[in-house]
């Protein structure tokens, strides 16, 4: 009986419940057997020193892969409280090494590439997904070139008119809600992220292409994103797989024709997709349209999980309290005036207290559960050495979570960031999008489109939860969704 519920958790936990008793037999040799040869490298290792404290597991291999599985956040917690700060543990042969709190996570987020390294964790998920030549499929420092190249175009100039574009396209979206009913919110803002996202980041050429079968490509390339595509080879016969590659050679072939049509146009935009077709390496060499296709997935892809998963919490928590959606349409109208002029870049800098809304809901629900490097060096941290061939991780949610770091952790407290020491990053007690050398280049992105999505969302409806239902977390995928995002709305009466 244990067996089998711990074989079910598992199923789960990896993102294979749905698929055949066959499938799930191969999936599962291939994991004692790839654990097996993790295993024995690990065990063999040696290092001056003393290694980080190891949790213990009496199921050889899978090791934690149950009880993290089914409750990660809660399983750190408690490994932090009787470990401390650094501790080690077991998933299907692999060693994951966890920093918890602001001192022992100032490791990562200050760390070289070369001693904790991204594309040795990451390579296998993501260059599926953007393709060869860019992200993790590149040299380091040619991804920073990239990253820098994209930066260029993420910039206030370029929000400003981003503003506008969002507040039509979130206007032109919610006209098919109606006056009044219940939906899904994630759904929802699932697809306008892509939308909006688009639209700003991709140009004009790339968003008149997007129809009902780009938009399912794009679903079909964010099934890539998974526990099992992390974890296996990418040559494996799952369904996901293939349709993720598929997906991936059509969008590349459509984003080809509206990069050509771009090459084309004497008088282009400008914006994010003329700036890399005007960008050039250290070395002179311009960006092929295989590139640019790739840096553009990876730009929306990267961006869409987060943002759509955050803007669905946002509008969960604001459900949930009448009194502060009182304080939030006030806050438009003192902002945009009683006619409630249109958003501006300028306004939304000037809406606070949606600010800390916001920056409350990263708190309580960042998107991404753990940042993760492989070490590479030794690392020397608290007096424990973190031996080569570890998983360093840090968590933002369980440094956001902290009870000695933040006063009533649990509770949805928006205001507490009007103490300007509150959300100190430089101690790394505040990840959502990262810290130091390894913080998140769409962040200030991020902030313009949920902010203006919800300018909107707050002046045109009043939300209420269903029957008091406020969503759990699903745990059982790689960005921690929102279970059952059904919402319920009307019209402002003023509307």
């Amino acid at each position: 009986m244990f067996a089998d519920a711990a074989f079910e958790s598992i199923q789960e936990s990896l993102g294979l419940a749905d698929l055949s008793s066959g499938t799930v037999a191969l999936v599962t040799t291939t994991l004692v057997l790839s654990a097996a040869l993790a295993y024995k490298t690990l065990t063999g290792e040696r290092v001056e020193g003393k290694i980080p404290p190891h949790i213990p597991s009496t199921i050889p291999f899978l090791g934690q892969a149950v009880s993290f599985g089914s409750s990660p956040i809660e399983f750190l917690l408690a490994a932090y409280e009787k470990y401390g700060p650094v501790f080690s543990f077991t998933m299907v042969g692999k060693t994951f090494t966890y920093l918890v709190g602001s001192e022992s996570a100032a490791l990562m987020f200050n760390s070289k590439n070369e001693n904790l390294n991204a594309e040795d964790v990451y390579s296998r998920l993501v260059t599926p997904v953007f393709g060869k030549g860019v992200a993790y499929d590149v040299p380091n420092h040619i991804f920073l070139e990239q990253k820098k190249m994209l930066k260029t175009g993420l910039n206030i100039a370029h929000f400003r008119e981003h503003v506008h574009i969002i507040e039509q396209e979130t206007f032109d979206y919610f006209k098919r809600w109606g006056a009044k009913g219940t939906n899904d919110l994630f759904t929802a803002l699932s697809e306008l992220i892509i939308l909006t996202a688009s639209h700003c980041l991709h140009g004009k050429e790339i968003r008149s292409r997007l129809n009902e079968h780009v938009a399912q490509l794009y679903s079909d390339l964010d099934g890539g994103f998974t526990h099992l595509a992390w974890l296996l080879p990418g040559w494996l016969p799952f369904p996901s797989f293939r349709k993720r590659d598929r997906a991936n050679l059509e969008l590349k072939r459509i984003f080809g024709e509206a990069i050509q049509e771009r090459r084309a146009d004497p008088s282009p935009d400008d914006d994010m997709l003329q700036t890399l077709i005007d960008s050039t390496y250290k070395s002179g060499r311009g960006l092929t349209d295989d590139e640019i296709s790739g840096m553009l997935l990876g730009l929306l892809m990267a961006g869409q999980h987060t943002s759509s998963t955050t803007s669905s919490w946002l509008g969960f928590f604001i459900a949930k309290d009448k009194e502060l959606q009182k304080r939030l349409i006030e806050e438009q109208r003192l902002v945009c005036g009683e006619g409630l002029e249109p958003v501006d870049y300028d306004k939304l800098k000037e809406m606070q207290l949606l600010d800390r809304c916001l920056k409350e809901t990263l708190r309580l629900r960042p998107p991404i559960m753990t940042m993760m490097r492989m070490c590479r060096t030794p690392q020397n941290l608290m007096g424990y050495t973190i031996p080569p061939g570890h998983q360093v991780c840090v968590s933002p949610t369980t440094n956001h979570r902290l009870p000695d770091t933040w006063k009533d952790f649990d509770k949805f407290m928006p205001d507490r960031f009007l103490d300007p020491e509150v959300a100190n990053s430089e101690k790394f007690a505040y990840i959502p999008f990262g810290a130091g050398r390894h913080r998140c280049i769409g962040e200030s992105f991020a902030y313009v489109q949920i902010k203006t999505i919800w300018s909107i969302l707050i002046r045109k409806y009043e939300f209420d939860l269903v029957d008091g239902y406020f969503p759990t977390v699903n745990v059982s995928t790689m960005i921690h969704t929102p279970t059952n995002p059904v919402i319920q709305y009307k019209l402002r009466s003023e509307n």
